[in-house]
């Protein structure tokens, strides 16, 4: 009987949930570049579109299917995911935002070295009870994790004000130029909105449709944005939990362009793009309307000023949750061509110089290296030797 060779290649486990929007690209973009540094790259998520595209890279796609939120199937996916971890049998385990988080500090309880990146706090994200458990948690839960990546020093300076005793690093997020660049504004509005005014000057606002992001203190403003600028049309791009309740309440100028595939375009058609977010920690959004050369007007949440060159702030970052204030700075905007191109050049220069996702990714190659250098794998859930993996991760 003949036995194949073990997989002499690093392995790399990601546990990932949700499974959209920026955490998708993330761990997309992470996977890809990982494979071509001849990775072996694992990812635990559910069934979804994310899983498909991982499998055409080249990962090793897991089926882990978990909720959203804890509850009471909480006890069986830390097991499905501990059997997850058992196939596998990583030299590393990397985990994205908080579910994922919580099941997978609680499958390997710090037996392989854990990195947790939270893409945003738990605690931020709900109120009273369930944000003092959350804490408590993510207190607690900080013993497992070799090391939290941060995607924003404002997402990190959050944690250490709310008592989490850490490891840090910070890797702010990272988009692909390639993908995201500027184009015919005329040529993309024609194709997307063939029935819309073309010289009407166009908001756009990528994101899932849930609390969140913020889209329901966009229509609050965005009355006062109609009536300053009458032609003005807002389209909101995605789907989620609160679709419906949001188009129940927009008026006409407002339309809703559902899930897509590829927001670039779409991107690339706005006069102006903007994210006006409860919470975050640094969204792509942004970052990705940035590099197709478009000024953004985001809300003063974790990650938004460092995303931003430092001078723009004072016209393009708004206080989160009053809509006020962000009808008035995306108002001024749109009756102003040359200062929207002008800070459309200068997002641009800026997100290419420090957020290009090569960069994001060498970061955190960096971090696995230091993390295997100094911990080993038990018996128990080794797969390669770290030794193996130092010297074949590259930056």
């Amino acid at each position: 009987m003949h036995l194949s060779a073990p997989d002499p290649r690093p392995r790399v486990l990601h546990v990932t949930q949700p499974v959209d929007g920026g955490v998708a690209r993330v761990v997309t973009d992470l996977a890809r570049a990982q494979l071509a540094a001849g990775l072996h790259v694992a990812v635990a998520c559910p069934d979804s579109p994310l899983a498909a595209e991982l499998r055409s890279l080249g990962a090793e796609v897991r089926r882990w299917e978990a909720t959203r939120s804890p509850g009471p199937t909480l006890v069986r996916e830390v097991l499905r995911l501990g059997r997850v971890v058992q196939g596998v049998r990583p030299g590393l385990v990397h985990l994205h935002s908080a579910k994922a988080g919580l099941a997978g500090r609680l499958a390997v309880r710090g037996r392989l070295p854990t990195l947790f990146q939270p893409h945003a706090w738990s605690f931020e994200a709900v109120d009273g009870a369930m944000a003092r458990l959350a804490l408590k948690w993510e207190r607690r839960g900080a013993r497992w994790a070799s090391r939290v990546v941060c995607v924003s020093e404002a997402e990190r300076a959050t944690g250490v004000r709310a008592g989490i005793d850490a490891p840090w690093t910070v890797v702010p997020n990272g988009i692909d130029p390639e993908r995201f660049h500027p184009a015919a504004v005329d040529t993309v509005r024609a194709a997307l909105l063939p029935d819309v005014d073309p010289a009407a000057p166009l908001v756009v606002c990528v994101g899932r449709l849930c609390r969140q992001k913020g889209q329901d203190v966009l229509l609050d403003a965005w009355y006062a944005v109609h009536d300053r600028v009458p032609r003005a049309r807002l389209v909101l791009v995605g789907d989620g939990p609160d679709a419906a309740r949001l188009r129940s309440r927009a008026p006409e100028s407002v339309l809703f362009a559902g899930p897509v595939p590829d927001a670039a375009p779409w991107y690339q058609a706005a006069d102006l793009v903007v994210l006006p977010s409860r919470w975050e920690g640094m969204a792509l959004a942004p970052l990705e309307a940035m590099a197709c050369g478009r000024p953004v007007v985001v809300t003063d949440v974790d990650g938004a000023r460092e995303s931003l060159p430092p001078h723009l702030a004072p016209r393009c970052v708004v206080p989160p949750g009053d809509p006020a204030p962000l009808a008035a700075s995306v108002a001024e905007l749109l009756l102003d061509p040359l200062l929207r191109e002008s800070l459309g050049h200068q997002g641009r220069r800026h997100v290419l110089s420090t957020h290009d996702v090569r960069r994001a990714a060498e970061a955190v190659a960096a971090v696995y290296r230091d993390l295997l250098a100094g911990r080993g794998a038990p018996e128990a859930a080794q797969g390669t030797e770290p030794s193996e993996c130092r010297e074949s991760i590259h930056s």
